[in-house]
């Protein structure tokens, strides 16, 4: 009955974090200047991971609560809201959270306990009903607007990677596109896989982590094949299982081919951090054909821009 209406559908819930390693205190983290945005950073990174877009949920306000880090959420799809929810009682937001705090901080790990609340439901409670989670969520209305600290926070992640892409030499179109907030790449010297080579083509090459460059390559060259890339990474990636990747053509449909290609390398990036390397890639390259994009990727092809 909440589908069919014709009104938005808007809904807010309460996300409390609280660290379980007593070094680590997230409200006092968040409370100093320096240390805030990458906490910020990190927040949203994971939040759009748990939805599969950088709008799928809002964050209006961070509260300091000791012990807690308190998030006001706003959903403005039950979409989202269900994704969302997936994310959560599955653990998949938990993990990536944790992930994100712990480059953004660079720090060995960052155990965090979650809470999820709207008004006075506990929804952790209730996360296997979740038609009943929505249905607390979409009656608790948002009580306040955007906070201004988010929004100023917002506009300094973006100037931020605007920076960091110029850096890069990447045009201003790139800096400004959705898929410009992400974490930085490794090195190409990064060797983080247990396996230190493999072989592609009767030769061995060096595995690494998988570069920006790799990322706006991939996009650029793989078309309309990158659904069947998605599959074929899919088999080893929790954050690709379906129906990520249907949500990701829906997503960014308007945007076009690149787009979809450069969000779905994203969301293998993201999940699997050291494990997302170009061996990986170029397996899934290889069962799908795409032998002169891999070997574009591995620098086997001469300039030709």
């Amino acid at each position: 009955k909440m589908a069919g209406s014709s009104a938005p559908w808007i809904g807010s819930a309460y996300l409390f974090l609280q660290s379980t390693c007593k070094t680590i205190a997230l409200p006092s983290l968040y409370e100093s200047s320096q240390k805030k945005p990458s906490i910020f950073k990190a927040l949203k990174l994971a939040l759009a991971d748990s939805t599969g877009s950088l709008n799928g949920v809002d964050m209006l306000k961070v509260h300091c609560s000791h012990p807690h880090l308190i998030i006001q959420l706003k959903f403005c799809k039950q979409e989202n809201c269900r994704r969302f929810l997936q994310s959560y009682r599955e653990g998949a937001l938990q993990e990536s959270l944790q992930n994100h705090l712990q480059l953004s901080l660079a720090m060995s790990t960052v155990p965090l306990e979650m809470e999820l609340k709207a008004g006075s439901e506990h929804l952790d409670n209730m996360l296997k009903d979740e038609d009943r989670c929505l249905e607390c969520i979409y009656k608790e209305k948002p009580d306040r607007l955007r906070d201004e600290e988010i929004t100023e926070l917002e506009e300094c992640l973006k100037s931020l990677v605007l920076h960091q892409n110029f850096s890069n030499n990447m045009t201003a179109k790139d800096c400004m596109s959705p898929n410009s907030l992400r974490l930085p790449y490794p090195s190409q010297g990064s060797s983080l896989s247990p396996e230190v080579t493999f072989v592609f083509q009767e030769q061995q090459f060096a595995n690494r982590m998988l570069t920006s460059d790799d990322h706006q390559k991939f996009a650029k060259l793989v078309s309309k094949k990158w659904k069947q890339v998605g599959r074929s990474l899919q088999k080893n990636c929790r954050a690709l299982r379906d129906p990520v990747i249907d949500n990701l053509a829906l997503e960014y449909d308007r945007e076009g081919l690149y787009e979809q290609a450069y969000q779905l390398l994203l969301r293998f990036i993201q999940s699997e951090g050291k494990k997302a390397t170009i061996a990986r890639l170029i397996a899934a390259l290889e069962e799908n054909g795409l032998t002169s994009l891999a070997e574009e990727l591995l620098g086997l092809h001469s300039n030709e821009d």
